[in-house]
């Protein structure tokens, strides 16, 4: 009988992967599975799907964790983070258009999980306080916090898997003058929800997909302007008349920021899209991943186990083009070495594997170059497992499209639709334009009556 013991560290989408991982070993007759323990500091599932109106702390006073906003879309296709095992399909049985709002996304990913086998690994209210690592006895010793009971608890573990995500702890950056500015400045992290800028002049310091998409969320619901600014690259869409992009602020006066071509322009309000830093603050220097965000960290053998200890697991640290698929994909081959049916090799031989992936991680040039990348590395862990075999290389593909349809119109690229690589499926169209829909809630969203691809053409056709 197994007496080896897990600890999971998070129940966010990397974090349920892992344990939804372990319930399909059980569910195919796989005996002595290990004890799991999955502390999570929020009270329910789902990580940074759990969207809060709180900023700032929580009730029991840990830093929020999540930077979900309330009108957020997906910007990406649903095709392209798909479950092999659970398609849209099954969950909603029928098509729907293949960019859903944030509703609807955490509806699917919550349907997928059987909450009578997971929820019973799962202590809510339990943020990890640390994390240490005994040599002589190779055991993890782990402390928490847990808010239901006022008390600390301690426990011992074979193996720690970090699964508590890179997209909470704000880089915030300091311009001269930003102390006087009379408007709110907050960071993307805080930010909630964009009627709260309706009428306003606002600007967004960062040329990242959260600049890009909270301008767009904020043009949406009635900004008056809105302006980006970057520091190296402009992300160089053609935008609506109302926003646009200017290189980066050098200083603020007052309400006025200055920017390094000279030009100048009043503002009410400034958003930080200045991305995240990784914070692992329960981990001593000896555990602790040190790397950006990227799409191959460094000293993580297959993307998953820390060089310096294998028993130490980092799940979902990568840059993201693909998601809950890659989160899978790691979950599976991490559970396959916890299970000994995977060897690690020796620490010269993993060294050499990761140089290899940095060398062609480095050979990346394009935003195609890089969705391939992460493809072939999906690729190569689900290969070596169980996992559903899904058609990954299709997804790259779809990826890519995405990329052209956001040059073709950041405003409409929403409406674009695409096939299932799953199910085969074509998704629907929205009715109107993303930017007249204003109700994206659960309910709305699926009360609407959406288009078929194909009736939309025969109706083009005879009205031609």
């Amino acid at each position: 009988m197994s007496n080896q013991k897990i600890a999971i560290l998070g129940a966010g989408p990397s974090g349920l992967a892992q344990l939804r991982a372990f319930e399909a070993a059980r569910r195919a007759g796989v005996e002595n599975l290990p004890e799991i323990v999955c502390y999570e500091k929020q009270n329910d599932i789902g990580g940074m799907w759990n969207y809060t109106w709180r900023t700032g702390l929580d009730k029991n006073g840990e830093p929020v964790h999540g930077s979900m906003y309330r009108y957020l879309w997906s910007n990406g296709p649903k095709e392209c983070l798909e479950f092999a095992d659970y398609s849209f399909d099954e969950h909603f049985g029928r098509a729907i258009p293949s960019y859903p709002p944030r509703a609807v996304l955490k509806d699917y990913i919550m349907g997928r999980i059987d909450k009578q086998a997971i929820l019973k690994y799962i202590r809510f209210e339990c943020p990890v306080r640390w994390v240490a690592y005994d040599e002589a006895t190779e055991k993890f010793t782990v402390t928490v916090m847990n808010h239901k009971t006022g008390e600390q608890e301690v426990d011992e573990f074979d193996y720690v898997v970090v699964a508590t995500g890179h997209f909470s702890t704000p880089n915030m950056p300091y311009f001269e003058g930003v102390e006087r500015f009379p408007g709110r400045v907050l960071h993307a992290h805080d930010f909630r929800d964009a009627l709260e800028f309706k009428g306003q002049d606002i600007l967004l310091v960062g040329a990242s997909y959260s600049a890009e998409d909270i301008g767009s969320q904020c043009y949406k619901y009635g900004a008056k302007s809105v302006t980006i600014s970057y520091r190296s690259n402009a992300l160089g869409f053609e935008w609506p008349e109302g926003m646009e992009e200017r290189p980066l602020v050098t200083h603020l006066d007052g309400d006025v920021a200055h920017f390094t071509d000279g030009t100048t322009k009043r503002f009410d309000s400034i958003i930080m899209c200045t991305g995240y830093l990784f914070h692992f603050p329960f981990l001593p220097d000896s555990l602790r991943l040190q790397t950006h965000n990227c799409l191959y960290p460094d000293n993580l053998y297959k993307g998953v186990f820390f060089q310096n200890n294998t028993k130490l697991i980092y799940l979902g640290m990568q840059d993201q083009y693909f998601t809950f698929n890659m989160f899978d994909a790691q979950a599976w081959f991490a559970r396959d070495v916890m299970l000994g049916r995977i060897q690690l090799p020796e620490a010269e031989q993993r060294r050499a594997d990761m140089d290899q992936w940095l060398k062609r991680y480095d050979g990346c040039s394009s935003c195609s170059d890089s969705i391939d990348f992460q493809a072939g590395y999906i690729r190569e862990l689900i290969d070596q497992t169980d996992y559903p075999d899904f058609a990954v290389e299709k997804q790259a593909d779809l990826l890519k499209q995405w990329q052209l349809d956001k040059k073709e119109g950041i405003m409409t690229f929403r409406e674009k639709t695409y096939r299932s690589t799953v199910t085969g499926t074509l998704a629907t169209e929205l009715p109107s334009s993303w930017l007249d829909i204003k109700d994206d809630s659960l309910e709305g969203f699926m009360s609407l009556s959406f288009i078929e691809r194909q009736e939309k053409l025969e109706h083009e056709a005879e009205t031609a």
